[in-house]
């Protein structure tokens, strides 16, 4: 038997909070399956328009890129894709996220139970979608005929810290739109923003000096890079962008969790 009492303005007590986030980790994959059978993920044509949404707008990115520039090749569709596909891993979280506590409400108002849970459900619906864009990703890497290398392991950790990033911003968005409803409407110009501004339809590299401001303000900016670099090029990612990723990542999951847990008592009265 759980038993929760009331605890001072602030945070709850951490230890007991997290240890009850975890006993939870059940229902927190049961709620997420039952999430994607809504969403028809279960289905063949469910999981089919899953990838086929990415993989048609990043050949249509690349068309036009084709239009513009007058030349491209394989390499830079490769990139294209998978900054894409990793792309969507972040704006699903943002997506399912910013709505996971409004949502949530007749279970937040019903049920004692960590908030925090909602937003983890919601990272874990994108990386249940992300994982069949991956293959689609290797099955057009090897069509393209790019070597494989050993340094395509460090996809590993940079897939890690995309992760740690998106809970972050799923943590604070869900958090921010208890108190205004109105980010959800401007979530999706958000991210058509953030989309243009990381290095997707572009690469790093080809970045104009007088514009490399976007990256110091683009957590997603030196993660995409290292993406690109390990699975496209095949080359070990530089160690100050894999830095730079971490402690945006880290920055924005910490500073996010701490809003959300010492403003966590109030969500049943602002539902």
């Amino acid at each position: 038997m759980q038993v929760y009492e009331p605890f001072r303005a602030g945070l709850p007590p951490l230890i007991r909070y997290w240890k009850s986030l975890w006993s939870r980790r059940r229902f927190i994959a049961e709620y997420s399956r039952s999430e994607l059978r809504e969403q028809h993920f279960d289905s063949f044509f469910g999981q089919l328009w899953l990838v086929l949404n990415p993989l048609l707008l990043s050949a249509v990115y690349f068309f036009l890129i084709i239009i513009i520039q007058g030349s491209s090749d394989e390499t830079r569709y490769a990139h294209l894709t998978a900054t894409l596909f990793l792309f969507y891993l972040v704006a699903n979280s943002l997506t399912g996220g910013v709505k996971s506590i409004t949502a949530g409400q007749r279970l937040i108002l019903n049920t004692a139970f960590p908030r925090i849970m909602l937003p983890v459900s919601a990272v874990v619906i994108a990386i249940a979608k992300f994982v069949p864009t991956l293959l689609v990703f290797f099955i057009i890497r090897t069509v393209l005929g790019l070597p494989f290398t050993w340094e395509m392991l460090w996809a590993f950790p940079i897939l890690l810290i995309t992760i740690f990033l998106a809970l972050g911003l799923a943590i604070t968005i869900s958090c921010i739109n208890v108190y205004f409803r109105d980010i959800s409407s401007f979530l999706p110009y958000m991210t058509r923003t953030l989309l243009y501004l990381s290095p997707i339809l572009y690469e790093a590299s080809a970045l104009k000096p007088e514009l490399l401001a976007i990256e110091a303000f683009n957590p997603l900016f030196p993660i995409l890079d290292s993406w690109s670099r390990t699975l496209v090029h095949g080359q070990a990612p530089q160690g100050s962008s894999l830095l730079a990723g971490l402690a945006w990542a880290a920055g924005v999951f910490f500073i996010g969790t701490y809003f959300f847990l010492s403003r966590e008592r109030e969500f049943a009265v602002r539902l």
